[in-house]
């Protein structure tokens, strides 16, 4: 392949790339910061990469609305992955609410968003003898004898 037909490819399927560095980055936020606030910004730049690449492959070149016309050869592009990606938003959409709601509400018992210093402040709690932890506690076993 020649370096203008190289080129042309890549720079033809410029909306393919754009999904494939929006999708690394989405995961690469999940997966490298421990924030929950961050990790959700993550899961969305994830999730409007899935969006573009269900409309990218939805799109018809040359094709139209599909709307009744008299011309029968017209050439049409499918309503169906638009339809879904408008479904798929308000369900991110929702699925983001819940997610800042229960990162509220995390807040407001640890303290931070930090996912390590939920961790810690977690085992502490698992420690205490309240929760029954190792410091000692007479919780009934499941066959009775303690």
């Amino acid at each position: 392949m020649e370096d203008s037909q190289f080129l042309e490819f890549v720079i033809g399927r410029y909306n393919y790339w754009l999904v494939i560095v929006l999708m690394m980055v989405g995961l690469y936020v999940v997966v490298a910061r421990g924030n929950l606030v961050k990790k959700l910004v993550g899961l969305n730049i994830f999730q409007v990469s899935v969006f573009l690449f269900y409309i990218s492959v939805g799109k018809v070149a040359g094709g139209t609305a599909p709307i009744y016309v008299d011309d029968p050869n017209a050439l049409y592009s499918n309503p169906l992955p638009h339809v879904l990606i408008l479904t798929a938003i308000v369900v991110g959409v929702a699925t983001l609410a819940v997610g800042l709601s229960l990162v509220i509400r995390i807040q407001r018992a640890y303290g931070t968003v930090e996912e390590d210093d939920i961790q810690i402040a977690d085992a502490g709690r698992d420690a205490s003898p309240r929760a029954g932890g190792a410091s000692g506690s007479s919780a009934p076993t499941i066959g009775g004898s303690a």
